[in-house]
């Protein structure tokens, strides 16, 4: 994690899958050598994952014998707006997985979550670095801790690749294009699971990364004004690419992550040969092979250089899962996420999720090439802007996302996106 990175925002984090909230088991921080009770919402609700924070929370309560943790596993699809509610109604958890950018800065806003700049602990702040801390920030003040760095782009078989003759990860664009044409006379080139909205929408937020320059992106953040011809570009390159149909037979009606049957199921059982996913597939990809093992011709390559773009074709999207304090949580709230970036946990934390901790030194465990060449495109890169429904809030992310999947339903157009993220960000 080099300090020269810069964020497309330096808003906050852009915290990537998620976890959120119940019930509040404490009043704002005051709770002084009684038993405390907290609850913790994350979403992972099977294998290695679950048994992760089943074991996290134990060893956090055999050492905090006062403090009592109850576990909330809920299935990422349905987090957002779960925990929407619960904030709103006053009955947010304590600890929750946090997706931050322009989301945690609502939060932060409406007064939802709690200043944990203090409660950080110089270990934590070592272990984790200056770069990584100030994404999880809004106006200098922690609202939250790194846990994960999630950034995204393709993640393929390398053994499909070899099967149709594609020999290297394509670069550009049009090596892209001409390894779809040879994977399509094999089988299906790239998995999509636009059931879920979002994964098809990443298709637009890589190509807008692409065609706008980091400052367009900045720029959009703060005015929710999309009006630079860029974003008409990106949404131009996406139609072309679509039309090409790299996508699997009912995309549209195909889940993300959930079952064999998912586009990360497909490639996880060599249905299909690529996805557009954040640094989380292989966890999930794992989890859904017929061993429930890690595909062992598991490959990543950079989304690639697209001609004539504003944007560093060496910029990366995606961001840091990280967890947060609900307002009204208790001090011992700061303690547990102090706890979840220490070193074993971080390395417990990789070998469940198949994800690259935020922890330095737990990065040394990493063995698998593919999350070796992520960290490595993730360092070098120039900036690294958040996931844009992240970045730019809930109402134009969805919006967004929504628009995204009209377009490639042949029920929208581009200029059709662009009136939509508008008018959503009109709605405030």
């Amino acid at each position: 994690m080099t300090p020269k990175r810069t964020l497309a925002v330096a808003a906050a984090l852009a915290l990537s899958t998620l976890g959120l909230t119940a019930c509040s088991g404490g009043d704002d921080g005051s709770s002084s050598g009684g038993n405390v009770t907290m609850e913790l919402w994350q979403n992972s609700t099977t294998g290695p994952g679950k048994a992760f924070w089943q074991k996290t929370v134990a060893d956090f309560q055999a050492a905090h014998p006062t403090v009592k943790i109850n576990i909330q596993s809920i299935q990422n699809e349905d987090l957002d707006g779960k925990l929407q509610t619960a904030l709103n109604s006053g009955s947010a958890p304590d600890i929750f997985l946090q997706r931050g950018g322009g989301k945690m800065a609502a939060m932060v806003e409406a007064g939802q979550l709690k200043d944990v700049t203090g409660a950080l602990s110089a270990e934590t702040k070592q272990a984790i670095g200056d770069a990584a801390l100030k994404n999880a920030q809004v106006d200098g003040k922690a609202y939250a801790v790194p846990v994960s760095i999630l950034p995204g782009g393709l993640w393929y078989s390398q053994d499909l690749f070899k099967a149709a003759g594609v020999t290297t990860p394509p670069a550009t664009l049009d090596d892209l294009n001409a390894a779809v044409t040879k994977l399509k006379a094999k089988g299906t080139p790239i998995a999509l699971g636009a059931k879920d909205a979002w994964p098809a929408a990443h298709w637009f937020y890589f190509f807008a990364l692409r065609a706008c320059s980091q400052a367009t992106l900045d720029a959009t953040a703060k005015s929710k004004t999309f009006d630079d011809p860029c974003w008409t570009t990106a949404g131009e390159q996406l139609k072309a690419f679509a039309d090409t149909k790299p996508f699997n037979d009912g995309f549209l009606t195909t889940p993300a992550q959930q079952g064999a049957g998912s586009s990360a199921g497909l490639l996880a059982n060599h249905k299909a040969s690529m996805e557009l996913m954040g640094a989380w597939d292989p966890g999930v990809i794992a989890s859904l092979t017929k061993d429930t093992k890690p595909l062992p011709d598991l490959g990543y390559f950079p989304f690639p250089a697209v001609p004539g773009g504003q944007g560093d074709p060496a910029a990366v999207m995606g961001g840091a899962d990280g967890y947060s304090c609900s307002a009204k949580a208790p001090k011992e709230c700061g303690d547990f996420l102090n706890y979840i970036v220490t070193k074993d946990v971080q390395e417990a934390f990789y070998k469940a999720f198949n994800s690259l901790p935020v922890n330095k030194q737990a990065q040394g465990a990493i063995n698998e090439p593919y999350l070796k060449a992520v960290l490595d495109a993730y360092n070098k890169a120039p900036y690294v802007s958040q996931w844009l429904d992240t970045l730019y809030g809930q109402n134009v992310g969805n919006a967004l996302n929504v628009g995204v999947v009209n377009l490639l339903a042949g029920k929208g157009d581009v200029a059709g996106i662009i009136k939509a993220v508008n008018d959503a960000a009109k709605k405030g």
